[in-house]
């Protein structure tokens, strides 16, 4: 039953996630989300005392499924530090250009819309931030290390640059071109290379 309990309270995050990435987390009413997922309103109520708690949770599964994606791709030994982390920037644009980075990254839908709504989901989405970041930092630590990356401060780089990409994704659900992304990209190569500052 615990099995079967956890695959359901999964079911409905993931179905949420696809319909909040899609219309926003405001705009996602109870009903909307049961029919969407199949599943009575008991059955919500069960795994979530709220829409908040909802959210929280699914900011939280979201981001440990990011981790993993994250910490694989940087724990892979055939590549440097460098072609590590153009790795998981390229991955921004081409996934169906943008579809699976800028266009469904949770922390770019959600940001400016929850943070003034629900305190628990800011700290939520501004904890997985501050954990994505420090993964970057360690992996330009690293490339500092191998002579593959050539910054001086990696903290301070894998903060602009997080914020850079950031920034980046929300001009694309503007404009629908990725074009800035890829621009974004070149420029962080450049960066990573001790030839561009931020």
């Amino acid at each position: 039953m615990k099995i079967q309990t956890n695959e359901t309270r999964q079911h409905i995050l993931n179905m949420g996630y696809e319909l909040i990435v899609a219309k926003g987390f405001t705009s996602v009413g109870l009903s909307q989300l049961l029919k969407h997922a199949e599943v009575p309103k008991g059955s919500f109520y069960y795994y979530f005392k709220s829409k908040e708690q909802f959210g929280e949770a699914l900011i939280a599964d979201y981001f440990e499924k990011y981790m993993k994606r994250l910490n694989d791709l940087f724990s892979d030994n055939h590549l440097s530090a460098n072609e590590r982390l153009l790795t998981y920037l390229q991955r921004w644009i081409e996934f169906d250009e943008g579809i699976c980075g800028a266009e469904r990254c949770l922390v770019v839908k959600l940001s400016a819309e929850v943070s003034d709504l629900s305190e628990s989901m800011r700290l939520a989405l501004n904890e997985g931030a501050n954990n994505v970041v420090l993964a970057i930092a360690q992996c330009i630590e690293s490339g500092i290390h191998d002579g593959s990356i050539r910054v001086r401060h990696a903290q301070e780089t894998a903060e602009s640059l997080y914020k850079s990409c950031l920034g980046g994704c929300i001009l694309y659900k503007l404009s629908k071109d990725v074009s800035g992304l890829r621009h974004t990209l070149q420029q962080t190569e450049q960066i990573l290379q001790g030839k561009l500052e931020f």
